[in-house]
């Protein structure tokens, strides 16, 4: 399972993608499922940017944190819907690694952004990567698989 951007696909929250060419290459030897948990969750391509109110995708699913838009809108549940829409593909296909885009807030496997927090990018899960590994699966951001 690869985050949909990674491939390039322009799910990106500003319309655009973040192409791996690396990740494209290996197409040539591997299935990879692309998925976009905003996009399957109901969300539009382009949308506002999003991010988590106080803690990461963990607390949201277990009901203590939101993600909330750029327009102060409560955007969680398309969060949560794409998330569990990813981990039905992945029990569908009986998939065992992800390979998602740091800091997102539905993919960020180590950091995502927090509102309270400021700026800079903080530890922290998407909510598609914290049901993901939740459930089993060995998740990798696209920053560490391939070191940069």
């Amino acid at each position: 399972m690869v985050s949909a951007c990674l491939l390039g696909y322009n799910c990106k929250y500003s319309g655009s993608n973040n192409l791996r060419n690396e990740l494209v290459e290996m197409q040539d030897n591997h299935i990879l499922i692309p998925v976009c948990p905003e996009v399957m969750g109901g969300l539009p391509t382009p949308r506002p940017p999003a991010q988590f109110d106080r803690a990461d995708g963990s607390s949201v699913l277990k009901g203590k944190a939101k993600i909330i838009n750029c327009y102060g809108r409560d955007v969680t549940g398309y969060f949560i819907r794409g998330a569990d829409i990813a981990l039905r593909i992945a029990i569908d296909y009986n998939i065992k690694t992800a390979i998602l885009k740091e800091r997102s807030p539905s993919c960020g496997s180590s950091f995502v952004y927090i509102t309270e927090k400021g700026e800079k990018p903080v530890e922290g899960k998407g909510v598609a990567a914290a049901l993901l590994e939740k459930n089993g699966l060995h998740i990798y951001s696209d920053q560490k698989f391939f070191k940069s």
